[in-house]
């Protein structure tokens, strides 16, 4: 069981005798950085196009079901055919 452990904190990026292996304390805090870099820029590259999409769809709505100054129920014509 020692064993097993001992492999876990090896792999973990510790010796045997406890202390940090000198690599990994430069290299995991760098690839964690640049992977919340690459992912947060693939979650901006989907959110930022949705959300002007959106704006845009609902501007286009607010556009077209706006009444218009010369539309109101009560003034229109007759309409002839």
């Amino acid at each position: 069981m020692r064993r097993g452990a001992e492999r876990v904190t090896f792999w973990a990026g510790q010796t045997l005798k406890g202390r940090v292996v000198t690599d990994a304390v430069f290299a995991r805090p760098v690839a964690t950085i640049m992977m919340m870099v690459f992912f947060s820029g693939l979650a901006l590259d989907i959110a930022v196009p949705a959300a002007v999409l959106t704006v845009m769809a609902s501007l286009k709505w607010l556009v077209e079901s706006w009444p218009a100054a010369n539309d109101l129920p009560f003034d229109r014509k007759a309409e002839t055919a």
